[in-house]
């Protein structure tokens, strides 16, 4: 398998269908519903990239992604939403985050660019 993916979204039909598309995409995925898990999952995965919901229950995605990005040997986070990034302001560019996937426009091709690996 290739990199590990962490999806991070409390929708499990969301979080369903993006590990369908990226394990079909030669990803090995892990879920997380929350960003308490989130942060756990990445504790003990160590996942390559994490894809973070942005409206998540108990942290939201803003603030996950602040915690990661504290660490040693962060992961690439990317976040998502139904909505788009625009509607975010400037917390989109301000999070330390490799970049903003649109849900509808979620691929394995798409997530490979910010690995820099090409499937």
């Amino acid at each position: 398998m290739g990199a590990t993916v962490l999806i991070v979204d409390d929708h499990a039909g969301f979080r369903s269908r993006a590990r369908k598309l990226l394990e079909a995409g030669g990803f090995n995925v892990v879920e997380a519903a929350d960003g308490p898990s989130a942060l756990d999952s990445i504790a003990s995965v160590a996942p390559e990239l994490v894809l973070l919901d942005i409206q998540l229950p108990g942290l939201d995605g803003f603030e996950v992604a602040e915690r990661v990005a504290a660490g040693d040997d962060a992961p690439i986070v990317v976040l998502t939403s139904s909505r788009d990034a625009v509607d975010y302001g400037s917390r989109v560019t301000a999070a330390r985050v490799a970049g903003f996937v649109p849900k509808a426009e979620l691929s394995a091709a798409v997530l490979s660019g910010f690995l820099g690996v090409a499937r």
